[in-house]
């Protein structure tokens, strides 16, 4: 029998399956894309492998272990289709969903009115049942279990079979809850049931019921294609004729992975699953090549995704959101945009240009694949002004620029512009919804987007880099190699991660160490059997705590650390102070030494982890002139049509350098350098693009 040697980490996308695969006894690594498969996602990710090892010239006998980032939860999420789900509250409560919260998006825009989102649940579909706990979990009227049979029964007769459950106060005690979910389940065994103090114990019935019924909604879909693949993967390997499970993990949204087996329990985790993994694999790229403060760009064929890096950690938030959905779980805080390389180019009813956010995706693709599409994308744009070649993957996708152009100059006529204008349009505008986004993660946070690296990657990601940096005055860009497959790849960098969280309210000068003592263990034995389901040995599994406090009187809290070990006066006071600190960065002010001024605890966090293996990045070989590695040129259009060298990645190395126009290009990906600006190739084999400085010392 062969050793279990290789990984492989697969990132299914809206127009392309990326797939790395690295050999743990040779350290190898190896990429390669094949085209997404919409009707069945399945179909791209096992052709995926089929490639990768092709190209390793391995079987499936040597496949250790499989790491997947899957949009099935987000796709669903944004396109709404969020429907056949029922709900089921405490009795007096069923307007949780219409109350809501008050807040009012983008100050109510461009409009004098704000409708409130549709409900993610009809009012005719929600049942209260009689029964009530304290907000410190004690029963204030036992659980009417007759008004539970009577909810079952009601689902059932219309043909509902997700529901969501959400009782006051469960997240301090889940026992009407879990015996609700067993109640229906007895009543009506085809359901699928989600109840809240699985999927999030913390205050706030809002968020927290809106959370459950997410969970609730894509569980179906995640349990189905989990389990397809898991069966499939199975034809990869065989001991002796006989098919063999492969370990199967499933990338989730705060950054870490969880088995196959656990993820259908727990799909809400997933629902920034893709847009996660290359925001880590984007950190661990950039932090070995000496860059902490950085922005990732990660382009694809849907959409853009950016994401804030500080210190190699991605930033996590709880307040995200998902379509028009908040979801108050652990997750990489990703913003996204409609403008990856099969986004739309319209013309507005008021005869402007837009971009986005509606995509021709993988099928029909854009005009250039002739495959049916029937509208200019950014894809089109790019290809007609050179700025990549007329093929994809190093030639598996020739591009006809022909039907791309006639788009265009339709679109440009429409507009009355000259083709070159209205082609140049198209990329400028997308350029200025990914700076944007990118403004969203640093400006609106408080950090000053000069002082960071971008890093691109994905296969549209670096395709708009040099515009970046001109609009937002970025210090510089920071292009990995392969950047189209830098999402599988950091799925192969990721741990096992499990979260866990439990309201505890409390002010810090009145917090016993019992109390919250009790209060963590209780979290890391969850954690612990978690990880010890995972197959990790006591010696392996790590925990990481932290605390939700804000001041009294707030309405939102900040997360701080809470240090390791027995819990003492000191510990709590420290978590204090990381608080205190935490608010000024923040806030700009802080209440430390005002007595008037309370600091409050509001929920208690554990995180289980387990850690995998990480590939090793090697530097490359050294460069012998960049004029080694052009292999021709092409006209290409940068404010005036231009001769311009193309050079291709492979033939590049460390030290190169070369000044733009120039196209650089690569299997997965090409990267355009402007005139104006600087390529220069690290030691790992990155590309650091800079503007160049004038004679006076300023960037021009």
């Amino acid at each position: 029998m062969e050793s279990r040697k290789i990984r492989v980490g697969i990132d299914t996308g809206g127009t392309f399956t990326d797939v790395v695969a690295v050999d743990e006894e040779s350290g190898a690594v190896v990429t390669t894309k094949t085209p997404s498969t919409p009707a069945d996602p399945a179909q791209g990710f096992l052709t995926g492998i089929e490639k990768v090892l092709a190209k390793l010239g391995e079987t499936g006998d040597a496949i250790g272990a499989v790491s997947h980032g899957t949009t099935v939860a987000t796709n669903k999420l944004l396109e709404g289709k969020v429907e056949n789900l029922g709900f089921i509250t405490t009795e007096g409560y069923e307007h949780v969903l219409e109350i809501a919260r008050q807040s009012v998006p983008d100050g109510y825009g461009n409009s004098y009115f704000w409708v409130k989102p549709d409900r993610i649940v009809p009012a005719d579909r929600v049942r209260t049942i009689g029964g009530r706990l304290a907000f410190d979990g004690s029963e204030i009227r036992p659980l009417v279990e007759d008004d539970v049979r009577m909810a079952a029964r009601f689902f059932a007769d219309r043909g509902i079979r997700t529901i969501g459950v959400c009782l006051m106060h469960s997240y301090a005690n889940p026992s009407h809850e879990n015996r609700v979910r067993d109640l229906l389940l007895e009543e009506y065994p085809e359901a699928t049931v989600s109840i809240s103090s699985q999927v999030l114990r913390e205050y706030r019935e809002y968020e927290r019921s809106i959370t459950t019924l997410v969970d609730a909604a894509v569980k179906p879909n995640i349990r189905n294609y989990v389990n397809n693949i898991a069966n499939r993967l199975r034809e990869f390997s065989s001991d002796e004729g006989e098919a063999r499970d492969i370990p199967f993990y499933v990338m989730k949204s705060n950054g870490g992975v969880l088995s196959a087996k656990e993820v259908v329990h727990q799909p809400i985790t997933t629902v920034l699953s893709g847009p996660a993994a290359g925001a880590l694999g984007a950190a661990l790229i950039a932090s070995v090549a000496g860059v902490e403060q950085v922005l990732t760009c990660d382009g694809g064929g849907t959409s853009t995704d950016v994401t804030v890096v500080v210190r190699g950690e991605p930033a996590l938030t709880t307040e995200g959101r998902v379509g028009a959905y908040p979801s108050k779980i652990p997750m990489i805080d990703v913003v996204t945009v409609g403008a990856g390389g099969g986004s739309i180019a319209w013309q507005t009813p008021e005869g402007t240009l837009r971009v986005g956010p509606q995509s021709a995706g993988a099928d029909p693709g854009p005009l250039c694949y002739g495959k049916g599409g029937s509208e200019p994308t950014i894809t089109d744009a790019h290809v007609l002004l050179g700025r990549i070649p007329p093929h994809l993957l190093g030639g598996e996708i020739p591009l006809d620029t022909e039907l791309a152009r006639k788009g265009v100059e339709q679109l440009a006529h429409q507009l009355k512009l000259d083709f070159e204008a209205c082609a140049t349009g198209i990329l400028e505008v997308s350029a200025w919804n990914q700076a944007n986004a990118l403004r969203q993660i640093t400006v609106k946070r408080g950090l000053d987007v000069r002082d960071f690296t971008l890093v691109t990657f994905g296969g549209s990601g670096s395709l708009l880099a040099c515009r970046l940096v001109d609009i937002l005055g970025l210090k510089d860009v920071l292009v990995p190699l392969n950047p189209g497959n830098v999402s599988a790849f950091g799925l192969l960098t990721v741990d096992v991660r499990n979260d866990y969280v439990q309201t505890h309210v409390c002010r810090h000068d009145r917090l016993e160490i019992e109390e919250l003592q009790s209060g963590l263990d209780a979290l890391a034995a969850e954690a612990e059997r978690a990880l010890a389901d995972e197959g990790f040995g006591e010696s392996e599994r790590k925990y990481a705590r932290s605390a939700d406090l804000r001041y009294l009187g707030q309405a939102f809290e900040v997360r701080v650390a809470i240090g390791d070990g027995p819990v003492t006066q000191e510990l709590m006071d420290e978590a204090a102070e990381r608080f205190h600190q935490a608010h000024q960065e923040l806030y700009g002010y802080d209440f430390r030494g005002d007595p008037h001024q309370h600091v409050e605890w509001v929920n208690l966090r554990v995180s289980g982890i387990g850690p995998i293996k990480r590939p090793t990045l090697n530097e490359i070989a050294a460069g012998i002139g960049a004029e080694s590695a052009v292999t021709g040129t092409r006209p290409a259009y940068f404010d005036e049509w231009v001769t311009t060298q193309v050079y291709d990645r492979a033939r590049l190395g460390a030290g190169d350098v070369l000044e733009g126009p120039a196209v650089i290009e690569e299997f997965s990906s090409t990267i355009p350098v402007h005139p104006g600006f600087q390529a220069r190739i690290d030691t790992f084999g990155n590309i650091r693009i800079t503007k160049i400085a004038d004679s006076n010392g300023a960037n021009r």
